[in-house]
């Protein structure tokens, strides 16, 4: 595996992966990596010829006290995990590479953007399309793979792919979750254990109120109820709990199309997300 932080480097790299007409699958990650962030790139190496994963914590996309400074940067173990995976090609360029000196271009998908995690988080899906718009020019991915953890995400770059033509296909590869259902993350790392116990209840509580959704349960009530049982189970705050169309993230009153029940919420100094499907009778 090759590990590449200047860009004309990376582009002769990639000339000569595709030499041969082979295809090339994209992961990219901010490092710390897990095994969902693994499953990616298992998934990828089984729909192109090579895999080329990046690392790169980005600057853009962290509001004003939030944990930049604080993320996990573990390049060496992770280069391990990915080495080990077959990946071709470790794309992990410095901040000055990826933002040269006057850059001065955003990119802002409206609509799927707003609410959510926009909401709570103004401008960070500005930085994450600008960045991931960046990542698909340098790379020219054939595919593209993301986590349906992060579902807003994939539902802004989807949309990003689609009214900027880029010519790649975007895949969602389904949450990872740990043996007791929360869905892995690097953020899980931050939780003390007694948290890390509580936040079992943040995905049961998702599920429990599928459940009354898929029986006919009024949503509002159902959304309320699942807002209390995570406050009950020790969480600090709830930003949000919502059901959204499962295509364009429209908050929905009622379930009468496929959906997704989306939440956000806090325990100790942690902010975790978490979505599922939620399915029409």
């Amino acid at each position: 595996m090759q590990i590449i932080r200047q860009l004309n480097t990376l582009k002769k790299a990639i000339s000569d992966l595709r030499s041969n007409g082979s295809t090339v699958a994209l992961v990219p990650t901010m490092g710390a990596l897990h095994a969902g962030h693994m499953q990616l790139v298992h998934d990828a190496a089984k729909q192109a010829n090579h895999v080329i994963a990046s690392i790169f914590v980005n600057p853009t996309q962290f509001g004003e006290g939030e944990d930049l400074d604080a993320y996990p940067r573990q390049e060496e173990a992770d280069a391990k995990l990915l080495r080990e995976a077959g990946v071709a090609i470790l794309w992990a360029p410095t901040a000055e590479e990826m933002y040269p000196h006057g850059y001065a271009t955003s990119i802002s998908v409206s609509g799927v953007s707003m609410g959510l995690c926009g909401g709570s988080r103004p401008g960070h899906f500005d930085g994450v399309a600008t960045v991931v718009s960046k990542l698909f020019n340098q790379v020219e991915p054939d595919i593209a793979l993301f986590g349906e953890k992060d579902y807003q995400q994939l539902a802004v770059l989807r949309r990003m792919v689609r009214d900027l033509d880029f010519t790649l296909d975007i895949i969602g590869v389904p949450t990872v979750r740990d043996h007791d259902g929360l869905a892995l993350s690097s953020r899980n790392a931050y939780l003390s254990a007694q948290d890390r116990a509580a936040a079992t209840h943040f995905p049961k509580a998702l599920r429990e109120g599928i459940a009354k959704l898929e029986d006919g349960a009024d949503v509002a009530t159902t959304l309320r109820e699942i807002e209390a049982q995570i406050l009950a189970a020790g969480f600090k705050s709830v930003d949000y709990v919502s059901l959204c169309d499962a295509d364009n993230l429209r908050e929905l009153n009622r379930l009468d199309r496929p959906a997704r029940l989306l939440s956000a919420a806090r325990i100790g100094a942690t902010r975790l997300i978490d979505n599922m499907a939620v399915n029409p009778s």
